[in-house]
C-alpha cells in the first residue's frame, strides 16, 4: 500500500499542487502541516489532503468468516477506522460514539438479579427496569454496539436485550457462562464457561454454538493480544494465566503467576507491551509481557484489587476494590492517586463516562455511584433494586465492543 498506511499518497496533492501554481507564496509563512520527504519522521501516519474531509468510518474488508459465511458487518457495512500507530485505545476517547450507536441515549444497565434496573445518568431517574424472569450477574454489549447481551449464570442462558427499548428477546441455553467476549474482528462470540472449563465458540448475533475450545481451568476474564489473535484468559482458583490461539482454536500457553495469586480482570496496556492483571489477593496488578508471555512485575495498589478500567485518555488504570480506587499511571506504572469509596466494600466497575469525567461504579448494597477522575470524590448516586452484581454503561466510545466488563477498542 506505500508507505501512507490507510489512504493513499495522492491525498497530499492538493497542498503540493498550491505551491506549485503560487510560485512558492507561501515561502514566507510556516506551513499548517509538517512535510516528510519518504523515509523521515512522520512518513507512516495516515495523510489527508487540506481542506478534504477525513473519515471516520471505512468499508469493512471483503474476507469470508472462518465457517465461511459472509462477513457480520454492521447495517451499512461500515465500521470505524482502525487507529493509526499501534495505540491500543486510540478509538477510545471522550466522545469518540461509533457509528452504530450514535444517537442513542446514554444509560446505566444495572444487573440486579432477578431485575435489570436502566438508569439515565444525567437525571439519576429509572428509564426504565426489566424483570422478574431471570436472574442477571452480568451485562455486555454485542460486538457491534446494537445490542446487550444479558448473562444469567444461575439458568444457563444469555439473553438478548433491546437498549433503547429494554425489550428481552428469547433466551438462548448456554452452560455455566462466566463470561461473554467477542473476537476483534466480530466474526465469533466466546463463552467462557465451566463444568467442563472451555470457551464455547458462537455466532455472535444468533448464539448458534459453532465450536468448543477446551481450558485446563476454569477461566472468569479475558482481553486479546496486541495482534488480535490470541485470547488471554485468568484462571482465579488455579492462580493461573492461559493464552488461546484463536484461529487454531486450542491453549498455547499457561502461565502460573507466583505467591499463590488468584488473578481477577485484566487489561492489555495502551502500548501493547503488557497485560496488566488484578490480583485481589496481593493486593495489586500483575505486570505481564503481551507478547513473551512472561512475568515483568508487579505494582501495589491496596488489598482487595479485583475490577479495572481505563481512562478515556488511556493515561490511567483504575484499579478497584477493598474499598479504594487507585490510579496507576501506565507510563511509569506507578500509583498516581488513592481515593477512599463511601462505605468502603468492593463495587463492580462498569466503565468511564464518554466524556472522561466519571467513573461508575455499582455496589452490591444496592447503590450505583460516580466518582471523579480527576479527584476521586463522588458526585452522583442512585438507588436501585437488588443486588447489583453486574454495571454496564452504555454505549461508550470505541470502534466495537470486545464484551466482558467495558472492553473495547
Amino acid at each position: 500500500m506505500g508507505p501512507h498506511r490507510g489512504r493513499p499518497r495522492a491525498a497530499a496533492l492538493p497542498l503540493a499542487a498550491a505551491l506549485a501554481l503560487t510560485g512558492g507564496a507561501l515561502s514566507g509563512c510556516e506551513s499548517p502541516v509538517p512535510f516528510y520527504r519518504p523515509g523521515e519522521g512522520g512518513a507512516d501516519d495516515p495523510a489527508v489532503g487540506l481542506g478534504g474531509p477525513a473519515p471516520y468510518t471505512r468499508a469493512l474488508p471483503d474476507r469470508p468468516a472462518a465457517d465461511g459465511a459472509a462477513p457480520s458487518a454492521p447495517p451499512g457495512g461500515e465500521v470505524p477506522v482502525a487507529p493509526a500507530g499501534g495505540r491500543v485505545y486510540a478509538a477510545t476517547g471522550a466522545g469518540m460514539i461509533a457509528p452504530n450507536a450514535r444517537g442513542m441515549p446514554a444509560r446505566l444497565y444495572v444487573a440486579g438479579g432477578r431485575v435489570i434496573s436502566v438508569v439515565d445518568p444525567a437525571t439519576l431517574r429509572a428509564a426504565f427496569r426489566t424483570g422478574p424472569g431471570t436472574a442477571v450477574a452480568q451485562i455486555v454489549p454485542s460486538w457491534d454496539l446494537r445490542r446487550l447481551w444479558a448473562i444469567d449464570r444461575a439458568r444457563g442462558a444469555l439473553v438478548p436485550v433491546g437498549p433503547r427499548s429494554g425489550r428481552r428477546g428469547r433466551p438462548v441455553p448456554v452452560t455455566a457462562p462466566a463470561g461473554l467476549y467477542f473476537t476483534p474482528d466480530g466474526q465469533d462470540a466466546l463463552v467462557l464457561a465451566r463444568r467442563p472449563p472451555r470457551i464455547d465458540v458462537r455466532d455472535p448475533r444468533t448464539m448458534a454454538p459453532r465450536g468448543a475450545i477446551p481450558l485446563p481451568c476454569d477461566a472468569g476474564h479475558a482481553d486479546f493480544t496486541p495482534d488480535e489473535t490470541s485470547l488471554v484468559a485468568t484462571c482465579p482458583d488455579a492462580g493461573t494465566l492461559v493464552r488461546v490461539d484463536l484461529a487454531a482454536r486450542r491453549v498455547s500457553g499457561t502461565l502460573r503467576l507466583p505467591g499463590g495469586a488468584r488473578p481477577g480482570d485484566l487489561r492489555l496496556s495502551p502500548d501493547g507491551g503488557a497485560f496488566f492483571v488484578a490480583g485481589p489477593r496481593a493486593g495489586g496488578v500483575w505486570l505481564v509481557d503481551a507478547r513473551r508471555f512472561a512475568p515483568l512485575g508487579f505494582v501495589p495498589t491496596a488489598p482487595g484489587a479485583r475490577g479495572l478500567a481505563i481512562s478515556r485518555d488511556a493515561d490511567r488504570l483504575f484499579v478497584v476494590g477493598g474499598g479504594t480506587v487507585s490510579a496507576v499511571e501506565f507510563r511509569s506504572r506507578r500509583v498516581a492517586s488513592r481515593w477512599r469509596l463511601p462505605g468502603g466494600g468492593s463495587p463492580v466497575p462498569g466503565g468511564v463516562s464518554s466524556d472522561g469525567t466519571r467513573l461508575w461504579l455499582a455496589d452490591p448494597a444496592g447503590l450505583v455511584y460516580a466518582v471523579s477522575t480527576r479527584t476521586g470524590r463522588v458526585v452522583r448516586k442512585v438507588r436501585v433494586a437488588g443486588r447489583p452484581s453486574g454495571l454496564c454503561v452504555h454505549p461508550q466510545p470505541g470502534r466495537y465492543s470486545l464484551g466482558g466488563t467495558g472492553l473495547y477498542r
